[in-house]
């Protein structure tokens, strides 16, 4: 599994992870607080609080994954 922290911070950066997340053949989670959701889901991205980092889980152990997410780590 990779952990990572993520800000998605306006609608077309939302848009854009959802896009290259529903690509993967394996689960995505995005979490803040006690919420938890699919990665993959645009309603469900939009119903957490996007104003701070949210931590995304993804079921692999494919290093490039956190390349293709680069532009959405919280630096």
């Amino acid at each position: 599994m990779i952990t990572a922290q993520v800000l998605l911070n306006n609608i077309e950066s939302v848009n854009r992870f959802v896009a290259k997340m529903s690509e993967k053949d394996y689960d995505i989670d995005l979490s803040s607080g006690k919420y938890l959701v699919n990665g993959k889901s645009m309603m469900g991205v939009l119903s957490l609080d996007l104003t701070k980092p949210v931590t995304v889980n993804a079921e692999t152990d494919d290093e490039t994954f956190l390349e293709e997410i680069d532009e959405y780590i919280a630096k």
